[in-house]
């Protein structure tokens, strides 16, 4: 089974609708991650395949519990899951946001190779970034603690009605001292999800401003 193929069936079991012209869009961005991973050690993951799985299925299965148009991936690494969502939603507006500079330089060039209007590239730590407009998703896959990830990237949300919220990624179920967490947020549900082709569990955890 070619690669085609097989994001075909993935996206037919995720059960997201696509333009025409977006699987071939996805592709290009994974062999653009194999490129520059080759110098920049973006991914560990090098097979197609496994790449295919592991970061842009991964990815995308967080999409019926996203909410747009404005959205912040904290610690964007390779656009991870940024980009397969700015591919998938370019009625959005996705900011990538990333400290490491060689990551950040590989985000711009994807960003400009794949003609992702949509997307923002902020280099710097997130604590120190100040947006003028707030977002109604914040979401990350690199922060090992929640309360970490809440503390540090809670200011992003939109606040008032209809705020908005923290989406963390997490591979077993979180067990933490979710005492800790900030007053204004607290966990509004954590569930597994699954992954086309992927046995390794995930977990979304949904985070709330309050």
């Amino acid at each position: 089974m070619n690669l085609a193929t097989q994001l075909a069936d993935g996206i037919a079991a995720l059960g997201i609708a696509l333009p025409h012209e977006t699987p071939d869009r996805l592709l290009q961005y994974l062999a653009l991650v194999k490129k520059w991973s080759q110098v920049y050690n973006l991914t560990a993951v090098r097979k197609p395949e496994a790449m295919l799985t592991q970061h842009l299925f991964d990815s995308l299965v967080v999409l019926p519990h996203m909410v747009g148009p404005h959205v912040a991936d904290v610690g964007s690494g390779a656009g991870l899951p940024g980009i397969p969502l700015a591919l998938v939603r370019p009625d959005w507006h996705v900011v990538l946001i990333e400290s490491n500079h060689k990551k950040a330089v590989f985000l711009q060039q994807a960003r400009i190779e794949l003609g992702l209007t949509n997307v923002e590239v902020v280099a710097k730590r997130v604590e120190s970034f100040r947006p003028t407009e707030k977002f109604d998703t914040v979401i990350s896959r690199a922060f090992s603690s929640l309360v970490v990830f809440v503390k540090l990237a809670g200011h992003l949300c939109r606040e008032g009605v209809g705020a908005g919220k923290i989406v963390a990624m997490k591979g077993a179920c979180p067990q933490e001292d979710l005492a800790q967490f900030p007053a204004q947020f607290v966990i509004d549900k954590v569930f597994p999800v699954m992954v086309p082709g992927l046995e390794a569990r995930r977990h979304l955890v949904i985070i709330k401003r309050i």
